[in-house]
């Protein structure tokens, strides 16, 4: 039995909550708001994060920080935009030996971080990194998925491995740190983009194509800066984009149909909640400008998102790029 302790009363935090339980391990849950952890202690579920799953009494909540102390794991669920914040308030009860666990997506709007790397720059703990195609809705009710966890040190990979495998989730390893957060965040991007499709009414074949060309995208800023290329035809790049680009658990995917339907992107946001995707959108173009990385479909979404773009203009424009072959690299070199 390991003792964790899950930063963060969203989804996905809840969801790893209750599969852990179910596990045998001792689980605590803590959140920031007060508001949250009342409403689980009364009714027993959190509708508004996690509809239709009921969360066991027997799964300690909290608003007190120092709930990390003395665990085995603690993970950290928060959204990008909280990780600093809050593994800041978190380190002086860290155990030393505790192995932090994050699950955030994204990249930190200035320093243009990866979140293990802003976790490590704040803490002296192993940092292990659990990603992959698993929308929460789904862990909590014991559906089939499966995650890659990475860290450079396999060691604590393997004992998160081993804490986490169970008969519904199937957990792989990876050296490859930067490829897998590179693409679990980055497939937010995508996925806004294809949720604008949608919304605009274009078909399958638009999505694919936003996929595909995403998913390239994705796989040239990953390379550029330190990423295995192999890593992103994965569960943490391919996997991940066809999850979040296709189905209506994605946050991303429902904010980008409302930006097609004609509703301002901050307004979208608003209405469906925390969407990593539009930070990230900033972020990304930003790392691709400082790096030399051609990123069309992000350059696009961002002048949607933060530079009032007719979104209706966005892909004629993309359609209407220069010719090139599909693989431009491999062209070039055969």
């Amino acid at each position: 039995m390991a003792r964790i302790t899950i930063l963060g009363s969203g989804g996905f935090g809840l969801a790893l909550a209750i599969m852990c339980r179910n596990m045998g391990h001792d689980v605590t849950v803590w959140s920031k708001f007060s508001d949250e952890i009342e409403v689980i202690k009364r009714t027993g579920e959190l509708k508004a994060k996690l509809p239709g799953a009921m969360i066991p009494a027997d799964i300690k909540l909290t608003t007190d920080i120092s709930a990390v102390a003395d665990k085995d794991i603690v993970m950290v669920g928060v959204p990008s935009t909280f990780v600093r914040e809050v593994v800041t308030e978190a380190k002086p009860y860290l155990t030393k030996n505790t192995i932090v666990v994050n699950t955030s997506k994204g990249l930190e709007d200035e320093s243009l971080k990866r979140m293990s790397e802003v976790v490590g720059e704040i803490l002296p703990n192993p940092v292990v990194v659990l990603t992959g195609p698993s929308h929460a809705e789904e862990v909590s009710r014991g559906v089939p998925t499966t995650v890659v966890v990475a860290c450079k040190e396999v060691s604590y990979a393997e004992t998160v491995q081993e804490t986490f495998m169970n008969k519904t989730l199937r957990v792989y390893l990876s050296k490859d740190v930067i490829g897998c957060e590179i693409g679990g965040s980055l497939k937010n991007i995508i996925a806004l983009a294809a949720g604008v499709s949608d919304g605009l009414g274009y078909g399958d074949n638009t999505k694919a194509a936003l996929m595909t060309r995403g998913l390239h995208e994705i796989t040239r800023l990953g390379v550029a800066i330190g990423a295995k290329r192999d890593t992103f035809s994965g569960l943490t790049g391919l996997g991940d984009l066809i999850v979040t680009c296709t189905s209506m658990h994605s946050r991303n995917r429902r904010a980008g149909i409302l930006i097609g339907q004609g509703v301002a992107p901050e307004e979208a946001v608003r209405r469906v909640g925390t969407v990593e995707g539009y930070a990230c959108t900033y972020a990304a173009r930003k790392l691709a400008k400082r790096v030399g990385v051609d990123m069309p479909i992000t350059e696009q979404l961002y002048a949607v998102l933060f530079e009032g773009k007719d979104v209706k203009l966005a892909l004629p424009e993309l359609m209407g790029r220069p010719n090139r072959h599909e693989t431009e690299e491999s062209f070039f070199e055969s």
